[in-house]
């Protein structure tokens, strides 16, 4: 979805029969230049993202972006990102080009692996983990983000167990961001126009019946 000069939706997870269900949401910015564009939203199901496999043990599906001549079905970004959910065999490695000027990390959906070349811990910050009991073996497992510094080629290698993860990258904007709640703007006079447009009503400037699957309750404007 992109929310462009305004969108309401609504999210309706069904979940598990015992209510429980995990999710990985992915909000990308848009530049100041298309703050303002027509919403526009896409419905993607699981039988419509293809595979590939990269190397022996490792496979991902592409979201977005193109991996081979293959290409993901959410199209059209303006970042021009890559989502990939990538998985590593034990004892295997990848080894996969980012372009030049875009962001790139990962996030550690189960198993473990080395995000990092050289294994050295010591070579970066670690946020959110007291530093005397991080584990310095530089594994990373479920629940860990790895942002990673600007290069032609991310490498991640397992050991005795398999990795799986979201490999994400997206062009560097380098713009102001002023956010409040579900709406990102650059400065903060534009968020307050948001919020009254939206007190006042005009917050809505298309008819929802050419925005498919557009409903109320939540706004997002990244």
């Amino acid at each position: 979805m992109t929310a462009g000069n305004g969108i309401i939706h609504q999210e309706m997870p069904k979940g598990q029969t015992d209510g429980l269900m995990w999710g990985f949401q992915l909000w990308a910015n848009l530049p100041a230049s298309h703050k303002m564009m027509d919403p526009r939203y896409q419905d993607v199901t699981s039988n419509e993202i293809p595979e590939v496999t990269l190397d022996k043990g490792v496979r991902a599906k592409i979201i977005s972006g193109v991996v081979q001549g293959v290409k993901g079905p959410v199209q059209d970004i303006v970042i021009d990102p890559e989502y990939l959910d990538v998985s590593v065999a034990a004892e295997s490695s990848l080894s996969h080009p980012v372009k030049r000027g875009h962001t790139a990390f990962a996030y550690v959906v189960e198993g473990q692996g080395y995000f990092d070349v050289e294994r050295d811990a010591y070579a970066y910050e670690v946020e959110g983990a007291n530093y005397f009991d991080f584990k310095r073996e530089c594994l990373m497992d479920a629940g860990h983000v790895i942002i990673f510094d600007e290069g032609d080629d991310v490498v991640i290698t397992t050991g005795e167990k398999p990795v799986r993860f979201f490999l994400v990258s997206g062009k560097t904007i380098k713009e102001p961001v002023a956010w409040y709640g579900p709406i990102v703007m650059n400065i903060q006079e534009e968020l307050r126009i948001a919020f009254e447009e939206y007190q006042n009503g005009t917050f809505i400037k298309h008819n929802s019946s050419s925005i498919r699957g557009s409903r109320a309750l939540e706004l997002d404007n990244f």
